[in-house]
């Protein structure tokens, strides 16, 4: 039956039927209110988990920026020297830009590498590493040969993620 005929069927069953009519005004009557859109459950909040360590934060950066997982990982036996070489260098350069953002590394000593220097009575193991023939009460007398680092700042990334990916370095990538 085509719409327009039950249309007209409807019509004359209306004029003819009182409690036919009355069904059709109430279902009429249902369908013109509007439309209320379904009433949806808020998401829950995404838990933020702080039982994630920093040290895989900063890991998980430096592989997002630095490729440095790939790059640590990666069987080396199947390259040539400047294949790696080639490799190294764009790791270094972004692994370089996180440290530097992150941490801002300085000198620890000022004196140029290969310079005298004297180590003096009570100083702290973390600051100094004192190699070659050491022997004596310090004061020592050496020559530097390595300035050593310390960080000028500590800005570690934020993480947010929740507790079920507290371990996850890298995603998976998946082309599509």
């Amino acid at each position: 039956m085509t719409t327009l005929g039950l249309a007209f069927r409807t019509f004359f069953r209306i004029c003819s039927d009182a409690d036919f009519a009355e069904q059709v005004q109430a279902i009429d009557a249902e369908a013109s209110k509007p439309a209320t859109p379904p009433q949806l459950e808020p998401p829950a909040p995404v838990q933020l988990v702080d039982r994630r360590d920093s040290a895989l934060t900063l890991l998980s950066t430096l592989q997002r920026e630095a490729r440095m997982l790939d790059f640590v990982m990666e069987p080396l036996d199947g390259y040539d020297d400047a294949q790696v070489g080639a490799a190294a260098r764009d790791v270094q350069r972004d692994l370089g830009k996180v440290v530097r953002r992150v941490f801002a590394p300085q000198p620890l000593s000022e004196e140029a590498e290969g310079s005298a220097l004297t180590v003096p009575a009570g100083f702290d193991p973390a600051r100094f590493r004192l190699t070659g023939q050491v022997s004596g009460d310090p004061p020592y007398n050496g020559t530097l040969r390595h300035h050593g680092w310390q960080a000028s700042k500590c800005e570690m990334p934020a993480w947010s993620g929740d507790e079920a990916s507290a371990m996850v370095l890298a995603p998976s990538e998946v082309e599509v």
